[in-house]
């Protein structure tokens, strides 16, 4: 009997070891006070559906949590900055506008924007195995010419 309630601890361990809880940051400005933030939470082992939250902040201003819906740990997240100073989140064929004024605009929006999805800043992705964002190579062929 006692075996028995020994091993059922250790026979669970790999079962929550395939949950995913993870997050990666952007550094807007490079400044670790204003950042937009993916949060992955993974609720079932069983289910290969994570929950995606955006974290918005600019400190000690603002900071707010914004749910994404779900994806699967291999989605990939898109970061675009409008003119403006908004953001563009593309999760897939959704996206979203997010702003760090205040922290709390943040709309699902129905198609890209007319005049464009503005710069592309970076992705937040898997690379070996972890949650990173990769920020976009800027293109400087094209300014030396």
């Amino acid at each position: 009997m006692r075996l028995r309630h020994l091993l059922l601890p250790l026979l669970a361990v790999p079962l929550l070891s395939a949950c995913v809880n993870d997050g990666a940051t952007y550094e807007i400005d490079n400044s670790r006070e204003h950042v937009l933030s993916l949060i992955r939470e993974q609720p079932y082992f069983w289910d290969s559906k994570v929950n995606l939250y955006l974290v918005v902040s600019r400190m000690p201003a603002c900071m707010r949590r914004h749910n994404m819906g779900t994806g699967t740990d291999k989605t990939k997240v898109e970061v675009y900055q409008v003119p403006s100073g908004a953001f563009i989140i593309k999760v897939g064929k959704r996206m979203f506008a997010t702003e760090t004024q205040t922290c709390e605009s943040f709309a699902k929006m129905d198609s890209e924007p007319v005049e464009g999805m503005g710069q592309m800043i970076g992705t937040f992705r898997v690379k070996n195995g972890e949650l990173v964002f990769v920020k976009e190579e800027k293109d400087t062929s094209a300014a030396d010419e």
